[in-house]
C-alpha cells in the first residue's frame, strides 16, 4: 500500500459541525410538524440543489414560492443559515493545522452552496487554508459522484493511491476507496487521530502541539 502523502478533508461534520435541527426546533417546536417539514417541505433534495450550484437566495426564494403556507420557515434555510453552522470541531481543525505546520499538503473536497461557504468562511477562517479546496458548487456534482472526485484529483500534483481522506459519510468515503483513496470514516476526532497517527502523516506529539496553539 502506498504511503499517503496529502490529507482531504471534508468539512461539514468533520472541520465545523452542521445541523438545521436546533435552528428548526426553535421555529417548530412541534415533533411532528417539524418531522413533517424536513420530510415534505425541505427534503434533504433542495439543498443537494443547492450544494449542486443553485445560488441559495434565489433558490429559498422559488422554494418558498411552491409553499407560501410555509414560506417563512423556507426563506429562514437561507435567512439564519449561520445559526446551523459549527461549532468547530478543535480536534480535527489540529490536524488541519499540525499537518500545515510540518508542510504536508492539505484539501478539501466539500458538498457546499457556495453562498453558504463564504459565510462559513468568514466564520471559521481556517476553511480558508486548503491548499486545494473542490466544491461542489463549483464543479456542479456532490459527493459521491465521480466528478468530484476525479475534479481534486486533476487539481492535485498526487496519485490516488496517496490521497488519504475523511468524511463522515460512510458512501462517500467508499467511493473515494474505489478510485484508490485511503479513506477514513469520520465519527470523532480521537479517531481520526488514531487514524493519521497509523497512516504515518501526524505523530501524537504534533497533534497534541496544534491543540496546545490553539488552547494558548
Amino acid at each position: 500500500m502506498a504511503q499517503p502523502e496529502a490529507m482531504v478533508f471534508d468539512i461539514g461534520d468533520v472541520l465545523v459541525k452542521w445541523d438545521p435541527a436546533p435552528l428548526y426546533r426553535r421555529l417548530i417546536p412541534d415533533d411532528a410538524a417539524r418531522a413533517h417539514f424536513f420530510a415534505e417541505i425541505m427534503p434533504p433534495e433542495v439543498n443537494a440543489g443547492f450544494d449542486r450550484g443553485e445560488p441559495m437566495p434565489e433558490g429559498v426564494e422559488r422554494h418558498a414560492a411552491k409553499h407560501p403556507e410555509h414560506a417563512h420557515l423556507i426563506r429562514a434555510w437561507w435567512t439564519s443559515w449561520p445559526e446551523t453552522i459549527g461549532p468547530a470541531i478543535d480536534g480535527s481543525v489540529a490536524c488541519l493545522r499540525a499537518l500545515k505546520a510540518k508542510g504536508a499538503p492539505v484539501y478539501g473536497l466539500t458538498n457546499f452552496a457556495s453562498d453558504t461557504l463564504a459565510i462559513a468562511r468568514e466564520m471559521f477562517p481556517f476553511l480558508n487554508e486548503f491548499d486545494v479546496c473542490v466544491v461542489s458548487a463549483e464543479v456542479k456534482a456532490n459527493k459521491p459522484e465521480p466528478e468530484i472526485y476525479a475534479a481534486l484529483e486533476a487539481a492535485v500534483p498526487h496519485a490516488p493511491e496517496t490521497l488519504f481522506f475523511t468524511d463522515d459519510k460512510p458512501y462517500n468515503i467508499a467511493a473515494a476507496e474505489a478510485r484508490g483513496w485511503r479513506g477514513h470514516h469520520f465519527t470523532g476526532a480521537d479517531g481520526l487521530h488514531d487514524a493519521l497517527i497509523a497512516a504515518g502523516l501526524l505523530t501524537r506529539a504534533e497533534i497534541d502541539a496544534a491543540l496546545g496553539e490553539m488552547r494558548a
